[in-house]
């Protein structure tokens, strides 16, 4: 297990520093950050001295290595727009896309898992179609589709929920959160189901093909053979066998989650990463866009970590071939 884990961290490094070079690049070929910095009025040797103290004169790979060594302390630079550190931006934006994705993520699982499930032993009930049919539509419409859509409906027409903002949130000193108050409870309510629907329809889907697979299997037979009952069969044998590539897909769209939020903090104006993001693109504010690159790389390398590792505790066979090999 600990060279495993090895292996991973330094699979995991390798990645991080050629995102980082992607990172980097950007700083080289998408514009003159002076430009970004400066007004028409400043002077050549005004732009000259700025471009020594940021250090845009030294050698590529010296600042390169400059920028990777900022970066591995959390040092993103200063924003060209915000004029402010993009680390304490970041983490001002963080607890919007992390609440948002985890409660999306959480929709998705508590939804999904129980859908496929009874899709897959119940393939001709009324309910199983009605679910697919909503699969379909989860599967088919784009996010900011669904989300002008649930804006209508329960926001313009009914009058439920709101339709932007994060509403009311609590400040507990090191995370901010609306999950404490009944307006940040409406608030995430249309976000977290658009942001989800798609994960959902795709967990749901997932489990119910595994569920009709593991049915058909020989030891499945075999339990009812032997009398055991139908509820231990089905979420005793057969849904725990459907767990590996149900992990597999949950870890990597969670990452997807955190990284595609774009649109749908967008549709509904949620002050998360993604605005910022998209903010920043339309200001080239690229130190805002490389940190950005650079934190959804580490979180898509931390998931796929912890997924490995589920593999291990939920699959016993991943954890024999492990120790023979």
């Amino acid at each position: 297990m600990i060279a495993f884990i090895i292996r991973r961290l330094v699979q995991a490094v390798i990645v991080m520093v050629v995102v980082a070079l992607i990172a980097f690049s950007m700083f080289r070929f998408v514009g003159d950050p002076i430009n970004q910095m400066v007004g028409i009025e400043t002077t050549p040797a005004q732009r000259e001295d700025l471009r020594e103290r940021l250090g845009l004169n030294a050698p590529v790979p010296v600042q390169f290595w400059r920028f990777i060594s900022k970066a591995a302390q959390g040092d993103f630079g200063i924003s060209y727009q915000f004029k402010q550190p993009v680390a304490d931006l970041l983490a001002a934006r963080a607890p919007a896309t992390l609440e948002l994705s985890l409660v999306s993520a959480l929709f998705a699982l508590l939804v999904g898992i129980p859908m496929g499930v009874y899709t897959g032993l119940r393939r001709t009930a009324p309910l199983s179609k009605l679910f697919l049919t909503v699969s379909l539509v989860g599967i088919s419409l784009p996010p900011f589709l669904i989300g002008i859509l649930l804006i209508f409906i329960f926001s313009v027409s009914l009058h439920w929920l709101p339709s932007f903002g994060r509403g009311q949130v609590v400040d507990l000193g090191f995370w901010t959160t609306g999950l404490l108050t009944a307006s940040g409870l409406k608030a995430i309510i249309l976000p977290a189901i658009t942001l989800g629907l798609f994960q959902m329809t795709l967990i749901m889907r997932l489990v119910r093909s595994e569920m009709l697979e593991v049915m058909r299997s020989d030891y499945i037979r075999f339990a009812r053979a032997r009398g055991l009952r139908a509820r231990s069969i089905n979420f005793g044998h057969a849904l725990k066998n459907t767990l590996v590539p149900v992990i597999t897909i949950t870890g990597l769209q969670l990452g997807s989650v955190i990284a595609f939020a774009i649109i749908t903090e967008t549709v509904f104006q949620w002050p998360g990463m993604g605005l910022l993001f998209l903010q920043a693109v339309q200001n080239v504010d690229i130190p805002i866009m490389a940190a950005y690159l650079l934190l959804i790389a580490f979180l898509f390398v931390v998931i796929n970590l912890v997924v490995d590792l589920l593999y291990v505790a939920v699959d016993p066979r991943i954890r024999l071939s492990g120790r023979a090999a």
